[in-house]
Parts: C-alpha cells; sequence; structure tokens
C-alpha cells in the first residue's frame, strides 16, 4: 500500500468518524431519552427513599351502634409519601448528584398522656388540637372511647413526625434537594391544615428548620454543579487546544504516527465528553465542536498534502537511487582494484546524499547495491588473499637477507661491508613486497644495518679530508705566532712592573695555550 493509499484511508475513516460525531442537540436528547427509560423503569434509583404511608384507620362500630350512626369529622387528608418524579422531569443523569440510600427512620409515636397537652375530646367524640391556646376542630370519632378518638388523631400527627424525620436524614446525607422541596411543602400544608394532633406549633418550627436546611443544600447543590460545569468546561477546552495546536505545526516538522493517534484519542475524549460529561449548553458546544472540527480538518488536509509530497520525494529518490545501482553493477566485476574501489566510495557518497525512498523500497534499493559492491570487493578480497600468501614467502627471503646482513656488522673492513651490503640490496630488491604488517619492521631493520656502515664511511672521511688537515694546520701555525707574541708581551710588562697587563698577557696565553692543545689532538686525530 503506498503512502497516498494509506492517507487516504486515515481520511475516510476520519470522515466517517466526522459524521458520527454527537451534535450537542442529539446528545442532549439521547441523555434525557435514557435517563427517561430509567426512571421508568426502576423509580426507586431516581428518588429517595419514601416513608411508608401510614394507613387510615377505620372507625369500629360498637355492637349496639344502629346502620345510621357514622363517624363524621372535617374533612381528614390521608398521609400522602413524598411522590415519585415522573420521567419527563428527570434530568439527565449526569447532572445529578449520586443519589444516597437513606434507611427509613423508626415509626415516630407520641404517647397519649402528652398529646393529651394538646388537645380537647368531647363525650360525642369531637377532637380539638390546641395550637398556642387557640382550639381548632380536627374531627369526630363517634363510638369510640376519648382515648381511641385521640389516637386515632395522634396517628395522623406522629406519620407526618416521622416524614420529617426522614427528610432530615436525607438532608443530612445530602440527597437531591428538589425532591425533597416538595415533600417539605406538602407536609407543611397537611400540618396548616390542623387536622392532626400534637405539638403542631413544634412540627411548624421543624419544618421550618427543614426548608432552610434543604434550601441550604440546594444552594450548596448549585454551587458544586457550577463547579463541576467549570471543569468540564475546562476540559473540553483542554481538548480542543490541544486538537488546534497540534493542527498548527509545521507539517514538515510533524510526527505524523504520534500525531495521528494523538488527534484520535481526543476525538475519543470528546465523544466521551459528550456521552457522559455535563453539559455546557448548545451555543457552548457548538462554538467548542466547531473549533475541534476545523483543528481536524486543518489536520487532515496537512497530513494528506504532506503524504502526497512525500509520495513525489520517494518516487523521485527511488529514481536516484536505480541509477546509482545500476553504475555499481556495471563495476562489480572490475579487476582495476584501486580505481573500482575510488568509485565505489564516491557512489557511497552520492548515495549517503540522496533522499531515502519509503522504507519497503529503500531498504530493497540498499540490498542491491550493497549486492553489486559486494561481488567486487568479495573478488578483490580473494585476490588480496593470492597475494599476501606471496608476499609471505618474500618476508621469510628478506626476513634470511637481513640476518645476513646483520652478520657484517661490526665494520673491519668497510670495502667489504660494502660489497656485502650491496649483494643484500640486490636480492632484497629480487624478493618482491611483504604482506603491509611486515613492512615497517623489516625495512627498520636493513636501515638499521645501512646506517651502521654509512656511519662507519663518514667517520673515516672525516679523518682523511685534506681540507680539514690544511685548515687544521695553518690554525696551528697562527696559535703558535699568537703565543710568541703574547710571551713577548709578558716579559715586557714584567719589565715595565705593569702588573694590569702583566695579568692580561697571562690570561690571554694560558686561552692560547688551551686552544693549541685541542688542536694538536684533533690533527693527530686526522693523520
Amino acid at each position: 500500500m503506498t503512502t497516498s493509499q494509506q492517507s487516504d484511508d486515515f481520511n475516510q475513516s476520519n470522515e466517517a468518524s466526522s459524521t458520527e460525531s454527537p451534535t450537542s442537540e442529539e446528545t442532549n436528547v439521547t441523555a434525557e431519552a435514557e435517563t427517561q427509560a430509567a426512571a421508568s423503569s426502576s423509580p426507586e434509583e431516581v428518588s429517595a427513599p419514601e416513608a411508608t404511608p401510614v394507613a387510615e384507620p377505620v372507625a369500629t362500630e360498637p355492637e349496639e351502634a344502629t346502620a345510621t350512626e357514622e363517624v363524621t369529622e372535617a374533612p381528614v387528608a390521608k398521609p400522602v409519601a413524598t411522590p415519585h418524579p415522573s420521567p419527563a422531569a428527570v434530568k439527565p443523569a449526569e447532572e445529578k448528584p449520586a443519589q444516597v440510600p437513606v434507611a427509613a427512620p423508626p415509626a415516630y409515636s407520641t404517647p397519649l398522656d402528652e398529646a393529651e397537652k394538646f388537645a380537647r375530646v368531647t363525650e360525642d367524640g369531637h377532637v380539638f388540637v390546641i395550637v398556642d391556646g387557640q382550639e381548632f376542630p380536627v374531627g369526630q370519632y363517634p363510638d369510640a372511647t376519648k382515648e381511641e378518638a385521640l389516637a386515632y388523631f395522634v396517628r395522623k400527627h406522629d406519620d407526618v413526625v416521622s416524614q420529617v424525620m426522614l427528610l432530615e436524614q436525607r438532608i443530612v446525607a445530602k440527597a437531591p434537594a428538589g425532591d425533597m422541596n416538595k415533600a417539605a411543602e406538602h407536609l407543611s400544608a397537611l400540618v396548616a391544615e390542623r387536622l392532626m394532633v400534637g405539638d403542631i406549633a413544634a412540627l411548624e418550627s421543624r419544618l421550618e428548620n427543614v426548608k432552610l436546611a434543604i434550601s441550604n443544600l440546594h444552594n450548596e447543590e448549585r454551587k458544586n454543579l457550577e463547579e463541576r460545569r467549570a471543569k468540564e468546561l475546562e476540559s473540553r477546552e483542554a481538548i480542543v487546544s490541544e486538537a488546534e495546536e497540534i493542527a498548527g505545526k509545521d507539517p514538515s516538522q510533524m510526527m505524523w504516527k504520534n500525531a495521528s493517534a494523538r488527534m484520535t484519542e481526543l476525538f475519543d475524549a470528546w465523544k466521551t465528553a459528550q456521552k457522559s460529561g455535563l453539559r455546557l449548553g448548545k451555543a457552548t458546544e457548538d462554538e467548542l465542536w466547531k473549533r475541534f472540527r476545523g483543528a481536524r480538518t486543518t489536520f487532515d488536509r496537512h497530513r494528506r498534502a504532506y503524504f502526497s509530497q512525500l509520495d513525489a520525494d520517494n518516487t523521485a529518490a527511488k529514481e536516484k537511487k536505480e541509477s546509482l545501482i545500476a553504475r555499481a553493477e556495471a563495476l562489480q566485476n572490475s579487476t582495476d582494484w584501486a580505481a573500482t574501489a575510488t568509485e565505489y566510495r564516491k557512489l557511497m557518497d552520492e548515495w549517503k546524499q540522496s533522499k531515502r525512498a519509503s522504507r519497503k523500497d529503500d531498504d530493497a534499493l540498499w540490498s542491491r547495491f550493497r549486492a553489486a559492491q559486494d561481488v567486487f570487493f568479495e573478488a578483490r578480497q580473494a585476490a588480496n588473499k593470492a597475494v599476501e600468501a606471496e608476499f609471505e614467502g618474500n618476508l621469510k627471503v628478506k626476513e634470511a637477507l637481513l640476518e645476513e646482513a646483520r652478520a657484517i656488522l661490526p665494520v673491519k673492513n668497510l670495502n667489504e661491508a660494502k660489497k656485502k651490503l650491496d649483494s643484500v640490496r640486490e636480492r632484497w630488491e629480487a624478493a618482491g613486497k611483504v604482506p603491509r604488517k611486515d613492512i615497517q619492521r623489516i625495512e627498520a631493520g636493513l636501515r638499521q644495518v645501512e646506517d651502521e656502515i654509512k656511519g662507519v664511511e663518514d667517520d673515516q672521511w672525516r679523518r682523511s679530508n685534506p681540507e680539514k688537515k690544511a685548515r687544521s694546520n695553518s690554525m696551528l701555525s697562527q696559535l703558535e705566532d699568537a703565543i710568541a707574541d703574547l710571551e713577548d708581551d709578558l716579559q715586557k710588562a714584567k719589565a715595565q712592573g705593569n702588573e694590569k697587563k702583566i695579568k692580561q698577557a697571562e690570561e690571554a696565553l694560558a686561552a692560547r695555550r688551551s686552544w693549541l692543545e685541542t688542536l694538536t689532538r684533533s690533527a693527530k686525530d686526522l693523520a
């Protein structure tokens, strides 16, 4: 598969992904539908536990009661449990705090002797509740004792207290405030009807505290929601910003494999955020998606252009290297070892300066280029081995000649020594080349013998040099004349008694005599 085909595959996959990118409207509808389905199938998961309704007792008629006797009372509202929210009213699951299971508290029960402080019961079963010193009719429970009538309406009060206790536990557990607020308002309405017996004032005060706590909890939930929404916006902004940063890089400096993988990861992160993250509002999400989509489009366009140019460069590089291979294959059977090796070095330099083709092509091209060189260099190596074997034989001959030359030393007869050395040299040249590793050692050995004999010859020449002898005799004559003149000067100075001149003449005379002695020894050596 060519690079351009790979690029097309990648772009097709990106285009397919783009068509699947969730819009804010689609995501919101999907989330709401899923939440509604969850609410309709399992209401318990979206509402807090509610108190078990207390069944309204049915008055039991005495055996003597006639059919016309009835229980007459003020309208009694049945205890209503906290209603489940309808599925349509349920927000997306991700926007609601986690549900906290709350166990129902034990049923509350007011002792009758305590309840009597807040009620008055007549003989015919009428019950009144006392609130802040004022009586309110609650209802009638005929054909029953006062205790039975009172207990009936006390149970209504206790049922409301039990539900208030449940709300208090849900507040402590930080259950969703929206559902609790409706329940608290409903209970407040029941208490306001005064159709129960108990400490109504305390219950109303308790309900006010509950509603205040629910309001505070609701504010806290709103604050937490805003914080979560701000974090979600920051997360989305980070995804978009990184995508824009990648898309804005120089295509020639881009690590396309890593960058493509990262863009895919960012797109997956975007889809996950759209599916399970908090909603940010249609305008905000649309704007972020527009930027993200634009970054991906720019990245894809740059990638297409880059790989298109890369294909062109790879084709040109392949053609260039094909020509180098043809030249290398034309030289592979040459036996002009030195010149051909130089040509192969030039070809190698050109190869290194050439651009790389695609990895698959470049590896195959290099194998062909290297194979052509191997043919030549293996043939040269085989030829060199044959030459090395010949040179080893030459080395043995020269080592024997070297021993023969060393036997000339020390020189006793210079002429005889020079004749023997000339004979060794003639055979040395005829012996031929030796292995490269032994050239320096063997040549140095013969050179040492030559230097010894030449030293003896130079020393003999110095001793018999006529020019040097004449120069030495002339200097002797001059020194002798100088010494004679200095001796006359010394005698004159002594006769005059001039100590200074005497000292100067003695010093000059001593120096000249020392020179004369040295020159005399040299003249003897020359002789």
